[in-house]
């Protein structure tokens, strides 16, 4: 567990976009259909994302897809904690993705580093708090409604101002729980109660993310709006499986804008694209 927090350390450092491998301890995941929902299958998918290169590894047992339902704190937990627990005793720099206080707590005193919450705080405001006890990294996600009510919300007269807007208050409310400002990492929350053309606007302004003044995390990894994006002939979006490539160049594209990190379902081809994107912004900053 030791090891497990220093690596953490240098999570602020380390002078590259991150890639943050998702293991999904659940039934029901838009992304792989449930593959991984023992937690022995999910332990042998999480030591591949590690050995393929994974700088964290993003451990969540509630589905977040539009139209899934809740899962409450216990269940979650029994899904998840075993995982957590077994990744930061060898050392892995482990996140949990979860929306719950109860489930943060249980994860990180078993060794996890980060909690990724997709809601910001507005789920179960208490996990602010929590997050901040134990000195963890906090991804805040911008968030409008919960996943049975998201896809309604999605309406906006200028959606990156207002997702900046959004996100600069649930800062605040961070920073009032004690949230280390220097633990703090924003996600735009791609696909969260946002369509095709929100999600494009905010990766072709996450300049003006940035200047909020903290770093930014990318998740774009197999969501809808690459599938539809690749979408064949007849209109038939493409599965989530077959936009791997997509979600790679849109990591190259983080990268080279300056991301702190990027979230994918498979680590090889992003761990490649972020060294092209790191290169590209390198150069400029050169030139």
């Amino acid at each position: 567990m030791g090891s497990s927090r220093a690596r953490a350390a240098d999570l602020a450092g380390v002078g590259r976009t991150l890639v943050m491998g998702v293991v999904n301890v659940t039934p029901d995941s838009f992304s792989d259909g449930g593959r991984w929902d023992r937690p022995d299958a999910a332990l042998r998918r999480a030591r591949e994302l590690l050995a393929q290169g994974a700088d964290v590894l993003d451990v969540g047992g509630e589905s977040t897809r539009p139209g899934s339902e809740r899962v409450p704190p216990a269940a979650e937990i029994d899904r998840v904690l075993p995982v957590v627990t077994e990744l930061a005793g060898d050392g892995a720099v482990v996140s949990v993705d979860t929306v719950h206080a109860e489930t943060a707590e249980a994860c990180l005193r078993a060794g996890a580093v980060v909690v990724n919450d997709v809601s910001g705080g507005l789920a179960d405001p208490d996990i602010l708090a929590v997050t901040a006890r134990h000195g963890a990294w906090y991804v805040l996600g911008h968030w409008r409604g919960d996943p049975a009510t998201m896809n309604e919300r999605a309406v906006y007269d200028e959606v990156v101002s207002e997702v900046c807007t959004e996100l600069a208050a649930r800062v605040e409310v961070a920073l009032g729980a004690d949230l280390d400002p220097g633990l703090l990492v924003l996600d735009p929350g791609l696909g969260f109660a946002k369509d095709a053309g929100h999600n494009w606007q905010l990766l072709a302004h996450l300049d003006r993310l940035q200047a909020l003044g903290y770093p930014v995390l990318v998740g774009a990894s197999r969501k809808r709006f690459l599938g539809t994006l690749l979408a064949g002939d007849d209109g038939t979006p493409a599965p989530p499986l077959a936009r791997d490539a997509a979600t790679a160049a849109v990591s190259a594209l983080a990268a080279a804008a300056g991301a702190w990190g990027v979230r994918v379902h498979e680590v090889p081809g992003s761990r490649d694209a972020v060294r092209v994107g790191d290169a590209l912004a390198a150069a400029r900053g050169a030139s």
